[in-house]
């Protein structure tokens, strides 16, 4: 009789190993000069924008500093990055997305209908480059962010322009208010998903909400417009939609 097979041994590949997007180093390198050009073309593109807004060029200078300086997201075993993704139940991949460019912002934001007497809310608002299209419209501007490090270094630099940069988790931001509502949503897992779809149903009926890549599949979310856009990473669809629930679901809501 032979021993019995040992166990297999845990993979020491975690589920948020960056080594799981590996590429060859030619398409690597490929890629790489392929966003250093669109990041360029980009920077070039948001600061002629700006112009007709000077006051909106110093926070955006602020901004591309402090990405110089540093990223949120290089260190990705610090303590700080370890006790946010517990608080928040989201993985460190749910974090990494590219930025979205200031000309895709502003239109995707003139598509949805956004002006003076607008309120604009980023889940996940990054260096803030959405909240600054939003007042480039003359909306209000808030962002939340869960990295406490990153909203310290950001936040000043926004507040002159009048937009609001805090910490706190996107499933649990006060929303009554927003009349746009921004978020990547294609980052997300299936269960942060489900979470946000939950919180989202706390908007006002008529929200109107921003996603990338994807829509909102969730009944209540309707609208499904999408025009395809320019990100870092390449040309994406954005989708427009409108929060209207049910007589049965706000019902519901009432008495919960």
């Amino acid at each position: 009789m032979t021993d019995p097979a040992p166990p297999p041994k845990p993979s020491s590949r975690s589920d948020d190993a960056l080594d799981a997007y590996e590429l060859p180093f030619w398409e690597r390198l490929l890629l790489q000069l392929l966003g250093i050009v669109i990041a360029v073309v980009l920077r070039v593109t948001d600061l002629l924008l700006l112009l007709p807004r000077p006051r909106l060029v110093k926070p955006y200078m602020g901004l591309w500093w402090q990405r110089i300086l540093r990223t949120p997201y290089s260190a990705r075993r610090t303590f700080e990055m370890a006790r946010v993704l517990q608080s928040s139940g989201q993985s460190f991949r749910e974090l990494m997305y590219g930025e979205t460019p200031l000309v895709t912002a502003l239109w995707f934001l003139r598509k949805a209908g956004v002006g003076r007497g607008s309120r604009v809310v980023d889940l996940g608002a990054g260096r803030g480059r959405v909240l600054l299209a939003a007042r480039w419209w003359g909306a209000e501007a808030h962002g939340v962010e869960l990295i406490a490090d990153h909203v310290a270094r950001v936040a000043p630099w926004l507040q002159p322009a009048g937009i609001t940069l805090t910490v706190g988790d996107m499933t649990r931001e006060p929303l009554g208010d927003a009349t746009h509502i921004f978020c990547n949503w294609v980052a997300f897992s299936p269960e942060t998903k489900a979470r946000l779809v939950a919180h989202l149903r706390t908007c006002a009926p008529g929200t109107r909400i921003i996603t990338v890549t994807r829509p909102i599949q969730a009944e209540g979310f309707t609208g499904h417009a999408c025009h395809w856009m320019l990100f870092t990473w390449g040309f994406e669809k954005v989708w427009l939609q409108e929060y209207r629930p049910s007589p049965n679901d706000r019902a519901e809501q009432g008495s919960a």
